[in-house]
């Protein structure tokens, strides 16, 4: 697979330092046909290159893996509309362990990453969906950098904590690092794309979806 390195910066208003947001992520995506993957490539190390990111129990019955890019209009349906249903009525009663994981597609979705991954740990689910949240005020405008600056302070982050998160190479590779990996190895293509139990599901499932894929998988449980 080519990878185009694209290093381009994004200017915010008169005066902020340059936000460096591309690292090396491909524009285009292998196709896989495999429906599901084993739980070796899952769990492996490799897949999750920043510390993981999960909701619920550790011993629930089933773990959902998505894979998003927060950029994606889609994973923004789903998190802004099914995801509050689904955490309330599997994540936080136990039955369903949700990890989240990075697949960035350009160089902005690249930097709302960043963000998330700067802010204390205890934010990072709350700043997650606020981003997605705001998605229209910040991914499609003439400034993203602007509106992600906005996202940011409300969060918490000062104007120098802001430019130093996304002037960190290292932690702009790995968040990619993610999306190589998932494409790779686990046939990540789209976004958003769920491993349930290792089968993979891929755009943004209704609350009735998740109901029926899940039953079988929580019956007697």
């Amino acid at each position: 697979m080519s990878m185009i390195v694209d290093r381009r910066r994004f200017l915010v208003g008169a005066g902020l330092a340059a936000m460096a947001a591309g690292l090396g992520l491909p524009f285009s995506f292998e196709p896989a046909a495999a429906q599901t993957v084993e739980q070796a490539k899952l769990i492996a190390p490799e897949a999750s290159p920043l510390p993981e990111k999960a909701l619920g129990s550790a011993t629930a019955p089933v773990t959902i893996i998505e894979y998003a890019s927060m950029t994606c209009s889609h994973c923004a349906a789903f998190h802004t509309g099914t995801f509050p249903e689904l955490k309330k009525k599997y994540i936080d009663t136990g039955k369903v362990r949700f990890i989240f994981r990075e697949f960035p597609f350009e160089p902005v979705a690249t930097a709302a990453f960043m963000l998330a991954r700067c802010v204390p740990e205890d934010k990072y689910f709350p700043m997650v969906s606020t981003l997605f949240e705001t998605q229209k005020t910040w991914a499609y405008s003439t400034d993203p950098a602007a509106g992600l600056l906005a996202v940011a302070k409300q969060a918490g982050m000062s104007q120098a904590d802001f430019e130093k998160c996304l002037t960190d190479q290292q932690l702009g590779e790995k968040v990619q690092e993610s999306a190589l990996y998932a494409n790779k190895e686990l046939g990540v293509n789209a976004t958003p794309t769920f491993f349930v139990n290792g089968k993979k599901l891929s755009g943004a499932l209704g609350m009735a979806e998740w109901d029926k894929e899940l039953a079988p998988l929580l019956a007697g449980k």
